[in-house]
């Protein structure tokens, strides 16, 4: 675990530097809990790409805890602000992992798609389950060849038809693969046209389809990925996605890239969808599963208490 959370601290921290120095600003010259000191924290918030609701939002639930727990000094604010913001992305959490299990994974081109699939099939390899990847997204030039040096990485078995073929077709095949060789988790690669809705739906609704007809009892599971250094534009490109398709749950890639990482609770709070998987750096071992508790306490390099917050938060 030590090494995760390390893991975790060195891939947060172009957004942590600029996070948390903002924050850290505000605590600075704040001589009072006031309007002042609120106004200032509703600003580093925005300016750090938690959107202008959503800091609205997380201001006005720490002015209630600072109320009930009759906070008084401005030093114990920065571990309050903590608390809330992982709060707020616990009320949305992702549903468990059942096996078998087929996930879908969509986004648009470039935002990290196939890498993820191969970390993916990695860390689940890795956890013993047996993987197997389909090469869906048929329509790209090279994707096929991409996504297929990315399980040879993993170590992992790939079902793949010709670029240009049905990609229906190649779900189909993936489906049957996995019955036969009983695989725990099939990962399944889908174009990301999004500049044709239409298409877009109807290929997704038909290899929804096929995967409910041909493998009724698996666990389904469809992933959006996101790529962390667009910002407020990784918004505004999932609620399209979510306009033609149902979204179980987030991957934000590169987050290792952005000093606006505070994009992580604009994400699941507007999209009311949760933070599955960060990709916190370029090596196949580095996507991670989220934990909002550890988030916030990097985010704001704040001594909350781990394993009392799980503890208040997610009771048994």
């Amino acid at each position: 675990m030590a090494g995760f959370f390390e893991k975790l601290k060195k891939g947060l921290e172009k957004t942590r530097n600029s996070f948390t120095d903002r924050i850290n600003e505000v605590f600075q010259v704040a001589v009072y809990i006031d309007d002042d000191m609120y106004d200032e924290l509703e600003e580093a918030l925005i300016t750090s790409d938690v959107g202008a609701r959503t800091a609205d939002e997380i201001i006005e639930r720490l002015r209630e805890k600072i109320r009930t727990q009759k906070i008084s000094r401005v030093k114990d604010v920065k571990p309050a602000l903590a608390e809330v913001i992982a709060e707020t992305l616990n009320q949305q959490e992702p549903a468990p992992l059942d096996f078998p299990l087929v996930m879908l994974i969509i986004g648009v081109n470039g935002v990290g798609k196939t890498t993820s699939i191969g970390k993916l099939a990695y860390r689940f390899k890795e956890e013993g389950k047996k993987v197997l990847v389909a090469a869906g997204d048929t329509f790209r030039a090279a994707a096929i060849d991409q996504l297929e040096i990315w399980a040879n990485r993993a170590g992992v078995d790939i079902i793949r038809h010709q670029e240009g073929s049905d990609p229906a077709a190649t779900v189909y095949d993936s489906l049957i693969a996995a019955r036969a060789r009983q695989a725990d988790v099939l990962l399944i690669d889908t174009a990301g046209r999004l500049h044709n809705k239409k298409n877009l739906m109807k290929e997704l609704e038909k290899i929804n389809r096929i995967i409910d007809r041909e493998y009724p009892s698996a666990h389904k599971q469809s992933l959006l990925v996101l790529d962390a250094t667009t910002g407020q534009n990784a918004i505004n490109q999932a609620q399209e996605f979510q306009s033609v398709v149902n979204i179980d749950g987030i991957i934000l890639t590169k987050l290792d890239g952005t000093a606006k990482g505070g994009v992580v609770l604009s994400i699941s709070q507007t999209l009311g969808v949760p933070v599955r998987y960060i990709g916190v750096g370029e090596g196949i071992d580095d996507v991670q599963e989220f934990d909002a508790a550890q988030f916030a306490t990097l985010l704001l390099d704040s001594d909350l208490d781990l394993e009392q917050f799980e503890h208040e938060v997610k009771p048994e």
